[in-house]
């Protein structure tokens, strides 16, 4: 049985439109507590980012999950893996976040987290599934779950936090402009680093409902850039709206992205003796993070783009560290999940054992030129399976002799393919990629 309402991150969608509507969420509560209780007693944790639908789908899941029988423990505004992280300090069966991350405040969603913070199993995701196409049916009276808040949630977190670095740990002398996207950081964020010394600047820490995302973030770079030229600081850190991915900015406002973070906490702890393994990456990863490992004799390894991959791949290998250029980042030797901060905390370690700041710090990977181009085609089979750009591919491939690479894929929403290529020399590279696009044209026609 295929998937009808899971995604690889969840369930998403507009606000308003199917299937992300109130009446969906309570049943999708429903559903959730029925699966979850064949586990026996069940007890879960509901978390949400700032937007303001998430109020109304908290409710929804509310209902729907204590009518399956289901005690609901509320935390309110707080990071994904914060809700990773609390479903199994609380023992609870699962753990539910009402998000839809880097995307705007007319977006929502819904994440599952088993009680080891992990992603739920596809079995029970696909018993999810079959119970939301069954009539819902409330257990008897007696039966029916009962609500609570957990009122110090976060500041449990925030210890989580910091136990992320050596007791001790102090990064005084360190000033960090914070932007927290209007998003679930915007509480705990600050308080983490000043606790552990920093002087903190605070950007974007005031949500209304509907500005979490809006020109700030990880994913609007400017307004963190000027604040930390502006306030002459040694850095910058950027979170998205509900805390799992993590970029940064150097005291001359260069951006370093997720390739860059996870070179410098790789590192760390090869030099360490920590690494345990070697790295995941994507698919879209820099090359030039990839031969920056191998420098190191790090193996790397990539997976499909999706956090639920990355982890899939670290967990069959037992390897600690993962992560996407768009800053989600998952530190396995620390927690279950990509987690913002205890990532952020990760390279602030590193740049302390190395007395470097990040700009020093990040030139040491060298970031290949990639060329990306679209190329619409009118449906029916695919002209990735056509010999002749086949052939091409791995031409291009063997030229480039492991100092670059090719990656053609079709988009999962639109009737296109993405040629892109990737390598030291721009010109080449450009060169390779407009010839497979126009390929990929010629075949398409």
């Amino acid at each position: 049985m295929s998937k009808k309402y899971f995604g690889t991150d969840g369930i998403r969608g507009r606000v308003g439109e199917y299937p992300i509507t109130p009446d969906f969420m309570l049943k999708l509560g429903w559903a959730a507590g029925m699966a979850f209780r064949k586990m026996g007693a069940c007890k879960v944790l509901v978390g949400k980012d700032t937007r303001i639908s998430g109020y109304m789908f908290e409710s929804a899941l509310e209902a729907g999950l204590t009518s399956a029988g289901a005690d609901v423990m509320l935390l309110g505004p707080m990071p994904t893996p914060a809700i990773a992280y609390l479903s199994r300090t609380f023992q609870a069966e699962a753990g539910i976040v009402i998000s839809a991350s880097h995307n705007p405040h007319d977006d929502n969603g819904i994440k599952f987290f088993s009680g080891k913070g992990t992603k739920l199993p596809d079995e029970l995701e696909l018993m999810i599934e079959e119970l939301l196409d069954t009539p819902m049916a409330v257990v008897e009276s007696s039966k029916i779950g009962k609500v609570s808040r957990i009122n110090d949630a976060s500041g449990r977190y925030i210890e989580f936090c910091k136990s992320s670095v050596p007791t001790g740990t102090s990064f005084s002398g360190l000033k960090i402009v914070i932007d927290c996207a209007n998003g679930a950081t915007y509480k705990v964020a600050p308080s983490v680093f000043r606790e552990l010394g920093a002087e903190v600047v605070v950007l974007s820490a005031q949500p209304n409902g509907l500005n979490i995302n809006e020109n700030c973030g990880s994913t609007h770079m400017g307004p963190l850039q000027a604040a930390v030229l502006a306030e002459h600081a040694d850095l910058g850190i950027a979170f998205d709206g509900d805390g799992d991915r993590v970029l940064m900015v150097d005291h001359t406002g260069a951006i370093v992205d997720g390739d860059e973070l996870l070179f410098i906490i790789a590192r760390d702890l090869h030099e360490r003796g920590k690494l345990q393994g070697g790295v995941v990456g994507t698919l879209m990863s820099n090359l030039g993070l990839e031969l920056a490992l191998a420098d190191l004799s790090i193996p790397f390894i990539r997976a499909n783009v999706g956090d639920r991959y990355v982890i899939a791949e670290l967990l069959e290998r037992n390897w600690l560290v993962g992560g996407e250029n768009s800053g989600h980042i998952v530190c396995f030797n620390h927690t279950t999940t990509g987690d913002a901060i205890i990532a952020a905390l990760q390279v602030l370690m590193a740049l302390k054992t190395r007395n470097e700041g990040l700009a020093q710090t990040r030139q040491v990977l060298r970031k290949c030129p990639q060329v990306l181009i679209n190329v619409r085609f009118g449906g029916g089979e695919s002209p990735l399976e056509h010999p002749a750009v086949k052939e091409a591919s791995a031409r291009v491939t063997q030229a480039m002799a492991g100092r670059g690479r090719v990656l053609l894929r079709k988009s999962g929403t639109e009737p296109l393919v993405r040629v892109m290529v990737e390598g030291e020399d721009e010109t080449q590279v450009r060169s390779y990629a407009e010839e497979l696009a126009k390929l990929v044209s010629e075949v398409s026609a």
